[in-house]
């Protein structure tokens, strides 16, 4: 499996006003910690090291 980057959310701007939304009220270190579990949710979901390592790079601007 490789990481797929074509958009597949339906409702991108809806995902982006989630996120701001669960950060309301949080300090930086709060929003930071949020974001980390976030991250970590996710990459259990996908659950492929690899895809997960390609995307690192990715969002690091390294590919």
């Amino acid at each position: 499996m490789s990481l797929d980057t074509s958009p597949r959310l339906q409702d991108p701007d809806g995902f982006l006003a989630l996120v701001m939304e669960a950060h309301r009220g949080l300090d930086a270190e709060a929003a930071r910690r949020f974001d980390a579990r976030l991250a970590l949710i996710l990459a259990n979901h996908v659950g492929d090291m690899a895809v997960l390592r390609e995307a690192i790079a990715l969002a690091r601007g390294m590919r």
